[in-house]
């Protein structure tokens, strides 16, 4: 059952979402160290997405359409205020990046990555739904089975962000110099994706 739920996860790997294109983003912007810390902050957000799921919290944004309508606006709302400010730093800011910067706003990149991941109710849906999929009657609680399933999904995603993030850097190198008109350009860039991000958050149905 573990090598069916391990195949299925990887297929999953396979479609991208926002959990691909923000880690995306934050290493172009902030190069591999700011895109490992934001694949970190969205494992630690689905890890306690699993622990909802476990605990049944989850079942309320699949009951409750006001409670699911108050997430996502939230999740909406907060990416397009990162989507606005992204591009406005940019925009009066147009300079080399520097290390120390880069490593200071790594703590900025988990937090950030941690709440979108968080604020996306249709996350919490998904583990709801799909983790007792591939939970089978026998001695071990479920409770137990749950957690090593979501524990399973929360290692294989940071690995798939990390191999992404090198990926990533190695090619944003090749194509980007972080010189004032690049900077200015990646602002509006990245920009954007948060605003798109936001948009189709908004968008998203309970069903």
């Amino acid at each position: 059952m573990m090598l069916t739920f391990i195949f299925v996860v990887l297929l999953l790997f396979l479609i991208p979402g926002p959990a691909v294109f923000l880690t995306i983003t934050q290493t172009i912007k902030g190069g591999r160290k700011n895109g490992i810390v934001t694949g970190l902050g969205i494992a630690v957000g689905d890890f306690l997405h699993t622990v909802a799921a476990v605990l049944g919290l989850s079942a309320l944004l699949m009951t409750s359409s006001t409670a699911f309508e108050i997430v996502k606006y939230m999740g909406s709302g907060y990416l397009v205020y990162l989507g606005i400010r992204a591009i406005i730093e940019k925009a009066q800011k147009e300079e080399p990046m520097d290390r120390r910067e880069i490593n200071s706003n790594s703590n900025i990149s988990f937090r950030q990555a941690m709440l979108i991941e968080l604020l996306n109710p249709k996350t919490s849906l998904f583990f709801l739904a799909f983790l007792p999929q591939f939970v089978k009657s026998g001695a071990t609680p479920v409770t137990i089975q749950l957690l090593v399933l979501g524990l399973t999904f929360v290692l294989m995603s940071l690995t798939y962000t990390t191999c992404l993030v090198l990926v990533t850097s190695t090619i944003g190198n090749k194509l980007f110099t972080k010189t004032k008109k690049s900077a200015k350009w990646l602002g509006k860039a990245i920009g954007l994706v948060y605003i798109g991000l936001g948009i189709k958050l908004a968008l998203q149905t309970q069903k």
